[in-house]
């Protein structure tokens, strides 16, 4: 399972390789320097002929390298004399005062020097001629192949200053002579963006600018990719990513955030149980004309494995109900005291409270629900309705949950339960590391005593303890598809269904989550939410199951 990292926990890394005699600081900047050259041409490799082995054929390929004050800059130094070394035209800026630059940084800024020369930028407030020079090399008549942001990388905390008035006004978006877009490129994450959170920091004091950040077509991480390139406003920003590894080594730590994966071992059946073996859930509907939504996660529980799945109807649903199901099946469940009375029976394993539920009835039957399911160490999923009716008094919700529950609220109902956090997710982020979707959903879940599934492109899974899995259906992973109605019906569904099954609260929700943006994505576009369980079949398939 791969980490997503903190900057904190990179740096962490890193001075623990370097005190241990193992690598050198130098060492460690000239492999990221290479492994930034090798990503570049693997990206596009048009780029990667030497100009010297068709020299009548390919003019000589152009880089503007823009370097910061830290080892991110020495990172460009570095890349430029690669680059140089290999027939490259290249022209060096640095947004850095030379003498205060770190030990590293500065070796390499002098190495450079023995090749080339560097156009110093005023700093910390980038001068009007100094913009020019920028903008004249962006808009050469042959105009340069490459930028490489090697500004700031992870070790931003503020704004970026002097910078952000021209990264705001130059839409670098040039061209050259033969009508190539200028291709852009970051070292480890994009200018201007919070590594931990994904978010543009910004200055309230330059209000009018909006927030500013230096955008890429590639970014290339070293070790592991960081939190930041994978929430908010992360994705958008760093285009394709490829990760390089410069030879640290890693220690576990059940602290580090992970990508979310599924729990493949534990989706096959044995032959050696019968249904109740592989669990029953147990799906409240709504009333006439609103049992849709518990349709759908009922459909969804089913086909990810669970072995019965029974709706729970309301009399003035159950016409309605038995007309559209077959597999799934269906009780009678009219208030709090039928729920607790259907639930002594042990063969129900998981519950599943919110979808299409309806706040008054979700007042009747949630606070039941969750006190016979908690006397009985049933896991409960709580969605949408079951979530919302207790926008007012969120702590009462809190005080009935127990270790098994699963929390799936999206974006208005987390705002609803969790006020306080959302809105620090609203604030401007203006210094960092900035407040994320991580530090909400740890929070949370560390409140509600349970796991806590906070939805959205970039899903975050956070367990009471700190564990913590991002589910990112974001860059060449989007699925923008599944922002369709009865989509969060039916992971509500599939994570009862695992659940039922066994799995314990967190690898549910990340296996449900990581299942739910697997079938969008094979479905692709048009889809509704009715698709996505039939994409199961295809999907155990070619997981081997």
């Amino acid at each position: 399972m791969s980490e997503l990292l903190t900057a904190a926990q990179m740096q962490a890394i890193e001075k623990a390789e370097m005190a241990s005699g193992s690598v050198s600081g130098l060492e460690l900047m000239e492999r990221a320097g290479q492994g930034v050259v090798d990503a570049i041409f693997e990206e596009w490799p048009d780029l990667s002929a030497s100009p010297q082995e068709e020299p009548d054929v390919r003019p000589t390929p152009q880089a503007v390298i823009l370097c910061g004050p830290g080892n991110n800059g020495g990172d460009g130094f570095v890349v430029g004399r690669l680059l140089h070394g290999m027939g490259w035209s290249i022209e060096m800026f640095l947004y850095a005062d030379p003498s205060r630059l770190p030990p590293d940084a500065k070796t390499n800024h002098d190495r450079w020097l023995e090749l080339g020369s560097v156009r110093w930028l005023s700093f910390p407030e980038l001068s009007e001629v100094d913009a020019v020079q920028i903008d004249r090399s962006l808009s050469a008549e042959r105009g340069p192949t490459i930028l490489v942001d090697a500004l700031f990388g992870t070790g931003l905390i503020r704004p970026l200053a002097g910078l952000r008035k021209w990264l705001k006004l130059k839409s670098l978006e040039t061209k050259d002579r033969r009508g190539s877009k200028l291709r852009r490129v970051a070292i480890d994450i994009p200018s201007g963006l919070c590594s931990d959170s994904g978010r543009v920091l910004e200055d309230g004091r330059e209000a009018d600018l909006g927030r500013a950040a230096l955008p890429a077509d590639l970014t290339v991480p070293f070790h592991r990719a960081k939190l930041g390139l994978v929430l908010a406003d992360g994705s958008e920003l760093s285009g394709s990513v490829r990760i390089k590894q410069i030879g640290l080594d890693q220690p576990e730590s059940s602290q580090y955030v992970k990508v979310a994966e599924p729990a493949i071992s534990r989706l096959g059946k044995t032959a050696s149980k019968h249904k109740y073996g592989h669990g029953h859930a147990l799906i409240l509907s709504g009333g006439a004309g609103k049992t849709g939504a518990a349709r759908l996660a009922a459909r969804g529980a089913l086909r990810i494995g669970a072995g019965l799945v029974t709706l729970g109807v309301p009399p003035s649903a159950c016409l309605e109900v038995s007309a559209h199901i077959t597999a799934v099946m269906m009780q009678r469940i009219e208030d709090g005291a039928a729920l607790v009375e259907l639930l002594q029976d042990p063969r129900f394993s998981a519950l599943c409270l919110g979808p299409g539920l309806g706040l008054d009835r979700a007042r009747k039957l949630v606070s039941s629900g969750l006190t016979a399911a908690g006397a009985q160490n049933r896991a409960v999923v709580l969605d949408a309705d079951a979530l919302t009716s207790f926008a007012r008094a969120p702590d009462e919700l809190f005080d009935m949950l127990h270790g098994g529950c699963v929390l799936t609220p999206h974006a208005g109902e987390f705002a609803r339960l969790f006020p306080d956090l959302a809105n620090q997710l609203k604030a401007s982020a203006g210094s960092g590391p900035a407040f994320s979707r991580v530090d909400a959903a740890r929070q949370a879940a560390s409140r509600a005593g349970c796991v806590v599934l906070l939805k959205g492109p970039d899903t975050v899974i956070a367990a009471p303890n700190g564990c913590c899995r991002v589910n990112a259906a974001v860059g060449a992973d989007a699925v923008p598809w599944l922002a369709t109605a009865g989509s969060g019906d039916v992971l509500a569904g599939f994570i009862t269904g695992l659940l039922a099954r066994g799995m314990d609260p967190l690898t549910a929700a990340e296996t449900g989550a990581w299942m739910h943006m697997q079938a969008a994505r094979s479905f692709g576009p048009a889809l509704i939410a009715e698709d996505l369980p039939e994409q199961m079949p295809d999907l155990f398939r070619k997981m081997g199951l």
